[in-house]
C-alpha cells in the first residue's frame, strides 16, 4: 500500500502550499533530531521532510494522488535519464525521493536559530563572558551546534585555546525557474533543437551587476512526453546574496488540428455517416509523417468501435526504431430526416 504522506504531515489532501509549509515546520521542530531525543524521532524526521519534499512538487503530488507511493517509486512521474555539464546540457529530473531531511529544514528555516525557545542564550560561568549559540550545517548534512564565548581565549572544549569563529552562513539558492516549452507533434516524430534566448543579470568581479543575454539550446528527442523536464543548473540572476536559481523547461504539446496525443499513440476521428457505419466503407487516414493509408471497412461501426495502424503513433523513448500506434476513433452522422418507405425497409432490414 505504501505511505500516506497526507496522513504523516496531518494535512487534507487538499492542502495548499501554506498549509503544507505549516505542517511541516511544526513537524520538522517535533522531530529534529537535535531537540527529540527519543527512539525513532530522527526517522520520523526524515519522513517528513520526504512527505513534504512529494507533496509540494505539483508533479510528483499528481503521480502520489493517482498511484501511491509505489508509482513514484516505479518513475510514475515524467524525466528520463540524467546527465549534466556545461551551459546547454541538460538534466532531467526524476520522480525518485534522494530527499535531504536536513537540507529541507535548512531551505525551510534559512540560517535563523529555530530552537532559541529550547536553547536560549546564557551567561557563562567561571570566565565570566557571555555565551553565543550559532547553528549551521555541517559537512555531512547534520545539523551541528557551536558556541562562541565572547572571550577569544576560551575554547569550548575546556581549556585555553585559540578563538572560535562563527561559520558564514550558507547561501540560499533562488527558487528554480519553470517555463513552459511548446512543440508540436511533428517535431515530437522527428526531433527538434530549440535555441532558448535568456535575459539574466550577472555579477563581475567588482561586484557591479549587469544584465547578459545567453542562448541556451534544448535537443528535444523523438517520443519525449509531455512533462518532461530540462534543467539548466544556476541560470537564473546571480545575486551576491543566494545562489542563481536554477531554469526548468517542461515540454507540453501544442494542440494539433488533426490528432489527439495519448502517450506514444495517436487518435485520429474519422466522420462517417450512418450508411457507411451500417454498410461499410473506405476511408483514407493522414499520417502524422505525411501521406495517407485507406483503410476499407466492411463491419458494422459502433460509436465505441476503434480501429489501429500499427506503428504510426509517435516513438517510443525507451525503444529506438518503435513506435506507438495511430488509433480511428469514429463519429457517425445521422440524418435529420428519414422517409416513411425509408423506415419501413429498415425496419424490414433489421
Amino acid at each position: 500500500m505504501g505511505r500516506d504522506f497526507y496522513k504523516i504531515l496531518g494535512v487534507d489532501k487538499t492542502a495548499t502550499d501554506e498549509e503544507l509549509k505549516k505542517a511541516y515546520r511544526k513537524m520538522a521542530l517535533k522531530y529534529h533530531p537535535d531537540k527529540n531525543k527519543s527512539p525513532g524521532a530522527e526517522e520520523k524526521f526524515k519522513e517528513v521532510a520526504e512527505a513534504f519534499e512529494t507533496l509540494s512538487d505539483k508533479d510528483k503530488r499528481a503521480v502520489f494522488d493517482r498511484y501511491g507511493e509505489e508509482g513514484l517509486k516505479a518513475g510514475g512521474g515524467s524525466g528520463g535519464p540524467s546527465s549534466s555539464g556545461g551551459p546547454g546540457v541538460y538534466t532531467f529530473t526524476t520522480s525518485s525521493s534522494g530527499t535531504d531531511p536536513f537540507e529541507t529544514f535548512r531551505h525551510m528555516f534559512g540560517d535563523e536559530d529555530p530552537f532559541s525557545s529550547f536553547f536560549g542564550s546564557t551567561r557563562g560561568g567561571g570566565m565570566g563572558g557571555g555565551r553565543r549559540q550559532f547553528f549551521h550545517m555541517g559537512g555531512n548534512g547534520q545539523e551541528r551546534m557551536d558556541t562562541d564565548y565572547d572571550s577569544p581565549e576560551y575554547s569550548m572544549f575546556g581549556g585555553m585555546g585559540g578563538p572560535r569563529q562563527a561559520r558564514p552562513a550558507r547561501k540560499r539558492q533562488d527558487p528554480a525557474i519553470t517555463k513552459d516549452l511548446m512543440v508540436t507533434l511533428e517535431e515530437v516524430l522527428n526531433g527538434v533543437t530549440k535555441r532558448l534566448k535568456i535575459k539574466k543579470s550577472v555579477v563581475d568581479e567588482q561586484g557591479q551587476s549587469r544584465k547578459e543575454e545567453k542562448v541556451l539550446t534544448v535537443e528535444v528527442k523523438p517520443g519525449w512526453k509531455a512533462g518532461t523536464k530540462i534543467t539548466f543548473p544556476k541560470e537564473g540572476d546571480q545575486r551576491p546574496s543566494s545562489v542563481p536559481a536554477d531554469i526548468v523547461f517542461v515540454i507540453k504539446d501544442k494542440p494539433h488540428p488533426t490528432y489527439r496525443r495519448d502517450g506514444s499513440d495517436l487518435h485520429y476521428k474519422a466522420r462517417i455517416s450512418l450508411k457507411e457505419a451500417l454498410t461499410g466503407t473506405t476511408i483514407s487516414v493522414p499520417l502524422l509523417e505525411g501521406g495517407r493509408q485507406p483503410i476499407t471497412i466492411t463491419d458494422v461501426i459502433k460509436p465505441t468501435t476503434t480501429k489501429r495502424i500499427v506503428g504510426k503513433g509517435l516513438p517510443l523513448p525507451k525503444e529506438p526504431g518503435a513506435r506507438g500506434d495511430m488509433l480511428i476513433d469514429f463519429e457517425i452522422t445521422f440524418p435529420d430526416h428519414i422517409s416513411d418507405s425509408c423506415k419501413a425497409k429498415i425496419r424490414e432490414a433489421l
